[in-house]
């Protein structure tokens, strides 16, 4: 099972180009969409939440242990729902069996991305 929590956290902004950089978090905007980098850390008590920002990655707390992809599957499933994007849209593109993970979203630019994750210029809210 893989439930969702969100929180808030302050962050700075800077500024929006090719690739972004909120408060450590780059975003990588590419024709078809976005690419992130996700600190995963599974098998977590509670609900599956953002927890922040962790030298350069979104990190995340998930709650479905890390065996036969089932964190990998509550992660796509989290983003997909935080993001408000129908889950074939979120693609894990690196680290399936790492805890780093590049993170690729389709049909979303950066900006939009940020603005759903609550990482504008007010920060995580």
């Amino acid at each position: 099972m893989c439930t969702f929590l969100f929180f808030r956290q302050e962050s700075a902004r800077a500024g929006l180009g090719l690739s972004v950089d909120m408060a450590n978090l780059t975003v990588q905007e590419l024709d078809e969409g976005a690419v992130f980098t996700v600190k995963v850390v599974p098998g977590s008590s509670g609900p599956t939440r953002i927890c922040g920002l962790l030298d350069g990655m979104l990190k995340i707390k998930v709650s479905a242990p890390p065996e036969k992809g089932r964190a990998n599957q509550c992660l796509v499933r989290f983003v997909a729902h935080r993001l408000g994007v129908k889950k074939n849209a979120v693609s894990i593109v690196t680290g399936t069996t790492s805890s780093v993970k590049r993170v690729q979203v389709l049909g979303i630019s950066a900006e939009r991305l940020l603005k759903k994750l609550n990482l504008n210029e007010r920060g995580l809210r």
